[in-house]
């Protein structure tokens, strides 16, 4: 682990492994660095509006837009900006840690600021299928410091052994980490009722051939 992190970090990366472990998922309020959250809090809203497109559902070839099944905007990170690759610096500690705990084997790390306006939102739907060696963790990280429940936005996630039951709902207030396995569970965003900002992430394996990079590059 990065020596810049602190025993606090530490604790709260075997907070979500040991949930993972028991639960398949994980939810964290406001335990991350508040200099880390702060600074992508000023990042995504120093963002113009043009800066985020139109989110698609699919990969490459399967890539489609279709607004009956999600409305939000995204914009890829990446290490250009201090605070992305701030986040994405403690998204590969976390891995290794996850790795080393867990076994899990997770390779590269993937994310997206999400912008939903009022209105926008994101039906129920899996990142990853059984089976399908690409997508492992989830992980959403929300940027609202403002929120009020009453906003709505809250991401559903239902249960992995019966999909039309809901397991828990989750109010995006700013700082709260969710993290659960893309294969497991079903979930959705509930129609937002304000702006509402997140980080979207998957940690993936690497699932390369001889006549195939995964993941893509």
């Amino acid at each position: 682990m990065n020596q810049a992190h602190s025993l606090a970090d530490e604790q709260l990366f075997a907070l979500i492994a040991d949930s993972l472990r028991s639960d398949g998922y994980s939810i964290v309020h406001g335990v991350l660095p508040s200099a880390l959250t702060a600074g992508l809090q000023q990042r995504v809203q120093s963002l113009q509006e043009q800066a985020f497109i139109q989110a698609g559902t699919g990969r490459q070839q399967e890539h489609q837009l279709d607004r009956s099944i999600r409305r939000d905007k995204i914009r890829w990170l990446s290490g250009d900006d201090p605070a992305e690759q701030s986040w994405l610096n403690y998204m590969a500690d976390l891995k290794q840690y996850l790795n080393r705990r867990l076994y899990l084997g997770l390779f590269s790390y993937e994310c997206h600021f999400a912008h939903y306006r009022p209105g926008d939102f994101y039906r129920k739907h899996m990142d990853a299928f059984r089976g399908q060696a690409n997508r492992v963790l989830t992980t959403v990280l929300y940027l609202n410091p403002t929120w009020n429940p009453d906003n709505g936005g809250e991401l559903v996630i239902y249960r992995d052994d019966d999909h039309d039951k809901e397991l828990t709902r989750v109010t995006p207030f700013s700082g709260t980490l969710v993290t659960f396995l893309s294969e497991e569970f079903p979930h959705e965003v509930l129609p937002a009722n304000g702006d509402r900002y997140s980080i979207a992430g998957w940690f993936r394996l690497n699932a390369s051939t001889a006549e195939r990079i995964d993941p893509p590059r």
